[in-house]
Formats: C-alpha cells, sequence, structure tokens
C-alpha cells in the first residue's frame, strides 16, 4: 500500500513513520524543508498547559505522548545519532486559581503522571532556588517532561530519509487534489506535476483550510502566531520548568531556556515584534527575576493550526474513501502527535484503535454549498 502525506511537521512525520513501520511505502510532501513550520517553534512540554483547562478528548491523545515519544527515542536514536532529548524537568504553577484543579486532575481523570503536590516556601526553595520571592505556594508536577523539538525533528527526518520504503519531496507544495468519483485519483504539485497513492493523509497544520474549497467543507482551522525568545544559562541552571499566567519558561539541559508565549491573529506572518517580546520577557523575569543576568540569544514566531476547542481532526474526509485528515492540533501537537499519528494508521489500515476515534472525526466539518 503506497500512502502519500501532505506536510512534514511533527504531525507529518510521525504519520509516515507509522505507516513506513508497518511496511507501507510512504510519500511526503512539504511546501518548505521538513520541520520548519510550527512543529521547531514551540516549548515542548510533554503536556498540555493547564489540563484541566481542555477538552478531555485533547488531554486523552496529549497523555500518550510521553511514553510513545519514549519508545520511538529508544529505537531511532542508535540509529540517527540523534536524541530526542526527554527531559524530566517537573513544572511549578504559580496561578492560585488552579491549584484546587490541578490537585484533584490526576485523580479524578485517572492520569497518574499529572500527579501534583502543594508546596509552600521552604519547599520551593529546594526544588528550585531560582524563583522570585513573591510565590509563596506552587503546585508542583514531577513527573511532566519536555522535550528538545528541533532534535526529535531532526531524528524524525533523519531516520525516514534513510528509511528504504519513504521518499521526501520538500519545497514541494501540493495545491491540487485530482478528485474523481469520490476518490482521490492523484495530489498535483503547484508546478503541474502529479503523483498518485492509494490513500493521500493530509497533515497541512495551519494551512489546512485550502482544502476548503476542493473538498466543498468548511475546514475550521486557521493560524494563530505564538512568539518565543530563549536565553541562554549554565547547564541545568533552571531545575524546572515554570509556569505563570499562560506564561512559561522551559530549561534545556544545556543551559538554554525557552520562554513564551504569546497568542496572536497575525495571518501567517511570522515576524516579531518589540512590544509583543517585552511583554514575555516582563512575564519571565516576573517568575526567575535571576534570568535578567543572562543573554537573550534568539526570538522568533511559531503559526498553531488553530481549532474549535484545541480538538484535532483526525480520521476520513467525509465522502472521499481515500483522503484523510490529520490537523489542527492547535497548542498540543507536539504532545498529541504519537497517539493521533497511531489511530489514524490504525483507522486506515482497519485495526483496533488505542482510543475511540469517534469525537475526532473530519465529519464536524460543515458543507459548504456549491
Amino acid at each position: 500500500m503506497h500512502i502519500a502525506v501532505v506536510g512534514a511537521g511533527i504531525i507529518g512525520l510521525m504519520t509516515a513513520l507509522e505507516f513506513a513501520e508497518q511496511g507501507c511505502e510512504v510519500t511526503i510532501f512539504d511546501q518548505q524543508q521538513a520541520g520548519q513550520a510550527a512543529s521547531w517553534a514551540g516549548g515542548g512540554i510533554l503536556s498540555p498547559m493547564y489540563p484541566w483547562r481542555y477538552a478531555p478528548e485533547v488531554n486523552q491523545l496529549a497523555q500518550y505522548g510521553k511514553p510513545l515519544y519514549q519508545t520511538w527515542n529508544e529505537k531511532l536514536a542508535p540509529i540517527t545519532g540523534v536524541d530526542f532529548q526527554i527531559h524530566e524537568s517537573g513544572m511549578l504553577i504559580f496561578d492560585e486559581q488552579d491549584f484546587q484543579s490541578g490537585l484533584n486532575y490526576a485523580v479524578e481523570q485517572h492520569e497518574p503522571m499529572q500527579t501534583c503536590e502543594l508546596l509552600n516556601r521552604a519547599e520551593l526553595e529546594m526544588v528550585n532556588p531560582h524563583l522570585s520571592t513573591q510565590f509563596k505556594q506552587a503546585i508542583y508536577f514531577p513527573q511532566l517532561s519536555n522535550i528538545r523539538n528541533p532534535q526529535l525533528l531532526q531524528s524524525l527526518i533523519i531516520y525516514l530519509k534513510q528509511h528504504p520504503l519513504v521518499n521526501f519531496f520538500e519545497n514541494c507544495p501540493i495545491e491540487k487534489l485530482i478528485i474523481q468519483n469520490q476518490k482521490v485519483q492523484g495530489i498535483e504539485t503547484s508546478n503541474g506535476q502529479q503523483f498518485f497513492a492509494d490513500h493521500v493523509v493530509l497533515c497541512s497544520g495551519a494551512w489546512s483550510q485550502q482544502w476548503a474549497g476542493q473538498l466543498l467543507r468548511k475546514i475550521q482551522v486557521h493560524p494563530v502566531q505564538g512568539q518565543m525568545l530563549l536565553f541562554k544559562t549554565p547547564e541545568n541552571w533552571l531545575p524546572t520548568m515554570c509556569m505563570n499566567r499562560v506564561m512559561y519558561l522551559i530549561p534545556r539541559q544545556d543551559g538554554h531556556i525557552v520562554c513564551g508565549s504569546s497568542m496572536t491573529d497575525s495571518g501567517f506572518s511570522t515576524d516579531i515584534d518589540d512590544q509583543t517580546q517585552q511583554d514575555i520577557l516582563t512575564a519571565c523575569l516576573e517568575m526567575v527575576p535571576e534570568l535578567a543576568r543572562f543573554p537573550i540569544v534568539k526570538r522568533w514566531a511559531g503559526l498553531r493550526p488553530s481549532s474549535p476547542h484545541g480538538i484535532p481532526y483526525i480520521g476520513q474526509i467525509p465522502e472521499i474513501e481515500n483522503l484523510w485528515a490529520n490537523f489542527g492540533h492547535f497548542r498540543n501537537g507536539l504532545c498529541m502527535a504519537p497517539a493521533s499519528a497511531q489511530i489514524l494508521r490504525q483507522m486506515l489500515l482497519a485495526q483496533p484503535t488505542i482510543i475511540d476515534s469517534t469525537p475526532y472525526s473530519p465529519d464536524r466539518f460543515p458543507k459548504l454549498s456549491k
């Protein structure tokens, strides 16, 4: 069986990996270099931020992120020479209005990885000595981790490019689906080149709305910009991730600290602006004032594929027998990607799914009038 995957962000790469490992021939297309859109730009937290604020459908996929990445890393790292750098740093959340929800969440939702405890000031200083003195309490999630997303993407790309069943076409935008008799007969690039496959999987992230006209469906996905900045500190300087008022600090083991993030409807612009960067910096220094001593080494923006309630579309496109969706993961694409790819593969190959796929169905797309 030959599968065409349109989009080589984390969702497309994980989808391609799932099919290739099942013995399918896979061709991957991306409009730019693989892994260069939203996937590399995020923080890499292997959990939704404040999971109790999200729909259960988001958390159900996200809970598989860490264990599945650990399994894939064990398989891929010896071959690619690139470790995903899964860092079990734990997370401190300072938003007092979330304390009770956080403390109850693990038991109520049967998610032991989200177990947390309420720490007082003395306990906080033992866990993370760099915190602002304004914080007298926080909830602490010792099992939460982050992943070095550029490393993850690099390892996946290296592995797939050397895989005997995989073909890669970068800088190759797919603009047209050739649909006849409720079936995709082929796909066409911007320069008129055509490709053919038994099934086509759209993993087009924030750009997924481009298919609406051809599918006669309203695709409720649009880009939401998020800006970030990066500090460089000594190795292992900040021991935990920190979060307050939806702003976060994510420490890497080599001393880099990812700080973010904003939420702006800016179309497809990835330009950064001084005011947003200042807002992020202010929020970060409010949590860890000592960061002011260290250099900011990078600033950037990415585009999240926003969808209603952040619930992705995973499954067969209505009325087209061999066209599939795997997009619309909003802020949690990285932690939902492994399970999203797995259940898409299971549905397409008529295998039992790890969870009920019904809530993710593209049947949710409203019809457009002709």
